[in-house]
């Protein structure tokens, strides 16, 4: 897909995946909305690539509207979107202090799933508005999970249940959209160097 001269949704823009992948795609053309609850860090990765920063908390619903409506204002609708937004708190199911806290679990899901599907039911209702490009597509939605959703290790309980659920979500996302020339599809990023990951203890890491 030809994305010079389309818009583009990269959440978790202010750093990490999210930052490379607003780049990237802001050097092939696109017009990229850098979309993050570090507005200060979207801002500046958004200046550096011409694009536009705004606010956003991935995990709710009222937030994330008014963030994609921001970009399409800005921009056009999407014919790219990008969920990279999501956090690793490492935490053991039973750890020395007793049972993980449940809010540790559901804040995790709420924002790497529930924020990616989130993306996802926005981006695709603005994309099945577009009329189609010669190829026949709308536009594209790429999902990221991790190895871990297939390879968890000790202390990922939470972060692995939450990138397997974003891989499961994907395979029925894209039949569904299939038949509006939207293409679904999720990767599995293995570890690399980012401010989530060096976050973790030498341990961990």
């Amino acid at each position: 897909m030809d994305i010079s001269g389309h818009a583009a949704l990269v959440t978790g823009a202010a750093s990490g995946l999210g930052a490379a992948t607003a780049r990237a795609l802001a050097a092939k053309g696109a017009k990229v909305a850098c979309l993050d609850l570090n507005l200060a860090g979207a801002e500046e990765v958004a200046s550096a690539i011409g694009g536009k920063a705004v606010q956003a908390d991935v995990s709710d619903a009222s937030s994330l509207e008014a963030a994609v409506a921001a970009a399409a204002a800005a921009h056009g609708p999407a014919r790219v979107a990008v969920s990279c937004a999501g956090i690793a708190p490492p935490k053991r199911i039973v750890g020395r202090d007793g049972p993980q806290a449940l809010d540790v679990f559901a804040q995790t899901i709420q924002i790497n799933l529930i924020g990616t599907f989130n993306l996802m039911r926005l981006a695709a209702h603005g994309m099945q508005g577009l009329d189609p490009l010669a190829t026949g597509e709308r536009g594209v939605i790429v999902n990221t999970a991790s190895v871990a959703a297939f390879e968890g290790q000790i202390g990922q309980a939470a972060y692995a249940a939450s990138k397997g659920g974003v891989a499961a979500l994907t395979l029925p996302a894209a039949r569904e959209f299939a038949k509006s020339g939207i293409r679904v599809m999720t990767i599995a990023p293995g570890v690399f160097k980012t401010p989530m990951v060096a976050g973790l203890s030498d341990e961990v890491q």
